[in-house]
């Protein structure tokens, strides 16, 4: 198979717009390198891109994406690990002051871990990595408390709590956050509606933001 037609289609469309605004900021990037203050871990679904929902420049975010979002706990034990290998760049090296964990509506991750669903290959990667979630399908309850929409919400939402936690039992980020020095945040992507809601530290409940905003747009007839 040859290289995606649409993906050189909108390189050339990068070319004469993106690209013609901004090449002294990419030039500039590329003599003094990268230094994001930013980390957002998400999820690899192509309808949850970090950089359009932030609406964010190049060298404005660092980002990490696997299947929902997940954080695993610390764990050096010797083999590879992907997020944490992440995590000690962007905080040893980049210096990152905040880190977001987004996650999202009809996360299919998470609804595969709801319903028990059967592996897609024998080595069953997916089922693996998604056991992960156990912690927050633990406090999430049982199934019947609420509807399957309800549940999957929660569920998804709690996900995202327990990669918070798990982000703590990283002894070098828990020290720098513990000192003020680095920020943890929790969000959440509502993909149907385009609604971003962000963690409250306190409550633990996840509120809209830029909810005026929102509400004009959608209130706004479209022909």
């Amino acid at each position: 198979m040859s290289f995606p037609t649409h993906l050189i289609d909108g390189y050339r469309a990068f070319l004469v717009s993106r690209l013609r605004h901004e090449q002294d900021r990419y030039r500039a990037l590329s003599e003094r390198g990268q230094s994001p203050q930013v980390m957002v871990i998400s999820c690899c679904d192509s309808r949850v891109s970090p950089e359009a929902i932030f609406d964010a420049g190049p060298g404005e975010l660092f980002v990490v994406r696997n299947v929902a979002n997940i954080v695993p706990p610390y764990a050096p034990d010797g083999q590879a690990h992907g997020v944490s290998a992440a995590l000690e760049f962007g905080i040893a090296a980049l210096k990152i002051k905040h880190i977001v964990v987004l996650g999202h509506a009809q996360c299919g991750g998470v609804k595969a871990f709801a319903e028990d669903a059967q592996p897609l290959t024998p080595g069953d990667f997916i089922g693996q990595w998604m056991a992960l979630m156990a912690p927050a399908a633990k406090k999430t309850g049982p199934r019947g408390t609420a509807s399957p929409s309800e549940y999957l919400t929660r569920l998804e939402q709690a996900n995202v709590v327990n990669s918070l936690e798990n982000l703590m039992t990283f002894p070098r980020l828990r020290e720098l956050i513990e000192r003020g020095e680095v920020a943890v945040h929790g969000a959440y992507f509502g993909v149907a509606t385009g609604q971003l809601s962000v963690r409250d530290e306190k409550s633990g409940e996840f509120r809209p933001v830029a909810a005026d905003e929102h509400a004009r747009l959608f209130a706004t007839p479209r022909f």
